[in-house]
């Protein structure tokens, strides 16, 4: 369950009175017809609100229903972000109103290097090569697109649903006219990490109900998995020397670029064993050791008061032979995801036969962790507090022992900028 912002206010206006009812009337709805009914008003006002940039309304209530149904939350939540990322846009045309879908596109790049990982303003002739690479191998016959100039890290990203619905419009609106977008004139800084996603973003247009991606053209719906694999197998072999371009000195992996919270989402959970296999890179290389002279060390951290729910696993890097730890990662838990299995998403996806192969976060850092050459794992069953150096702002790991320690490369270690992801 994703969880609202920790400072929601417990005083409700009007506005965000309008989105609780709305919400539960949809929990409530008896018939799709009624569900629609309420999700059109929901939509309209939310609609209202991101577009005046009142995202401190929706805020306050995601926190009100978060604590008081957590029903109407899920709602609330899927709705503001179906709202912020897809849009009908107008057109007048010859006195002649027209109307078109419009949808906020993530295309993420898992990368990874011992070096650093580029973020910025796109060269306009790598720009056209990429956009073109877009709507030859993923649009369907009639809809277009408009690409951002800007390959985005994750602090780069908007930050509000506000920001996303203000993007997605902006290239609606850039896609329709056939122009294009003047990068933003200082991104924010973003720290180095070993392994990291970069991304790219796109608003799709078409003319409303009609389809959007190539998969969804009437030809291709009754294999519309065999056409979105073909269309990613043909982005990836078209976009990928373009992106490589843009990220020197670093493996790369191109996702399917789909809707924006989605692919984020996605993108989120998949730099997790790269991050793992980057840090084992980084270190035989940097201490000239092998992978099985390495030591990793799990343990589970959480808030103080979560009633003992694991937010995340820290995986501290040791020498075998010595108990200082070198290096660490943190792999997150995102949205069902707990330390007891499978998020049920993740079991609806694999069948009734996924229920014999359920495994859990630490399964799967033990399985990335032997891949990548680690066969000394030890794991820590009590939960961690997670808690940060004061100094700098990086995590601690639990050592061996079981102290919370913060990662130090030995002195003679030649200077890089790498940091904990």
């Amino acid at each position: 369950m994703r969880r609202p912002s920790k400072d929601s206010s417990h005083k409700l206006t009007a506005d965000s009175q309008r989105l609780v009812t709305f919400a539960q009337a949809i929990v409530q709805a008896a018939s799709r017809i009624e569900e629609r009914s309420w999700e059109h008003s929901l939509d309209t006002q939310l609609q209202k609100l991101l577009k005046s940039g009142h995202q401190d309304t929706i805020d306050t209530t995601l926190g009100s229903l978060f604590k008081e149904d957590l029903n109407a939350y899920d709602v609330l939540m899927d709705c503001v972000e179906a709202v912020s990322e897809s849009t009908v846009v107008v057109i007048e045309e010859k006195g002649e109103s027209k109307r078109y879908d419009a949808l906020l596109v993530a295309v993420p790049i898992l990368a990874w290097t011992r070096f650093s990982i580029a973020s910025g303003a796109v060269p306009a002739d790598l720009l056209q090569t990429l956009s073109t690479h877009f709507e030859a191998h993923l649009l369907a016959e009639g809809s277009c697109m408009a690409m951002a100039p800007t390959l985005y890290s994750i602090d780069q990203l908007p930050r509000s649903h506000a920001e996303t619905y203000a993007k997605t419009l902006k290239l609606a609106q850039a896609a329709l006219k056939g122009t294009t977008l003047k990068p933003a004139a200082k991104a924010p800084e973003t720290a180095p990490f070993l392994a990291d996603t970069r991304y790219l973003l796109v608003t799709v247009v078409a003319p409303v109900g009609a389809p959007l991606f190539r998969w969804q053209a009437p030809a291709s719906q009754l294999d519309f998995i065999g056409e979105r694999r073909a269309a990613l197998e043909q982005w990836r072999a078209q976009a990928t020397p373009t992106v490589a371009r843009l990220l020197p000195g670093c493996g790369i992996e191109l996702l399917l670029p789909e809707a924006y919270y989605v692919a984020c989402r996605e993108a989120d959970k998949l730099i997790r064993p790269v991050s793992i296999r980057a840090a084992v890179h980084y270190l035989t290389h940097t201490l000239a050791v092998e992978p099985a002279e390495l030591r990793a060390v799990i343990a589970g951290f959480g808030e103080e008061a979560a009633d003992g729910q694991i937010d995340e696993y820290r995986v501290a890097f040791t020498l075998r032979q010595t108990p200082d730890v070198v290096y660490g990662i943190v792999w997150p838990l995102y949205g069902q995801e707990d330390e007891d299995g499978t998020p049920i998403e993740g079991l609806l996806h694999a069948g009734i036969g996924g229920l014999s192969k359920q495994t859990t976060p630490l399964d799967d850092i033990l399985v990335h962790l032997n891949e990548a050459g680690v066969t000394q794992i030890k794991r820590h069953s009590e939960r961690y507090v997670g808690e940060y150096c004061d100094d700098c702002g990086a995590p601690l790991f639990a050592d061996p022992a079981g102290e919370l320690v913060h990662a130090e490369m030995p002195e003679d270690t030649p200077q890089g900028n790498e940091h904990f992801h």
